[in-house]
């Protein structure tokens, strides 16, 4: 581990379940092959059949990746009445969010996020082992790759 993250002291989170990073806005909620599975299983349906109605693939450019679908309000497809119909189940980058290495890769990309996200640097403080945690497992999980 390197000694110099700015985040050596901990970060502050507390998800206000605002909805914020589940909706109105074009993103993606890239998925791993376990997140498929158990997506699956959460809706009665096989992977293929999972794939296909929930999923869509989106090039990057240097890779191509599948990511859970969207309305055309931008809201995520499992976003209803107030929240996720899969909230147990939600992806691993639903989960660790916002423990990405986007947002955790300097005080700057940080603050950038916490702007629109209210529940950042406010509520638990996350010691830095479990921000590290969830950095590794999204390294160990990976995201699936057509």
């Amino acid at each position: 581990m390197s000694e110099d993250v700015f985040y050596k002291d901990g970060l502050r989170f507390e998800c206000t379940r605002c909805s914020r990073c589940c909706r109105h806005t074009p993103g993606y909620v890239f998925l791993s092959s376990k997140d498929i599975d158990a997506l699956a299983k959460a809706t009665g349906t096989s992977r293929e059949a999972f794939r296909e109605t929930y999923c869509r693939t989106v090039d990057l450019g240097i890779a191509t990746r599948i990511s859970l679908k969207e309305k055309a309000n931008f809201d995520c497809i499992f976003w209803e009445n107030g929240g996720c119909l899969h909230y147990g189940t939600r992806p691993l980058q639903c989960r660790s969010f916002p423990f990405w290495g986007a947002s955790t890769g300097s005080r700057e990309d940080w603050d950038t996020h916490a702007r629109q996200c209210p529940g950042m640097n406010n509520g638990r403080l996350h010691t830095r082992q479990e921000i590290d945690e969830w950095l590794a497992r999204r390294r160990e999980e990976g995201f699936l790759e057509v």
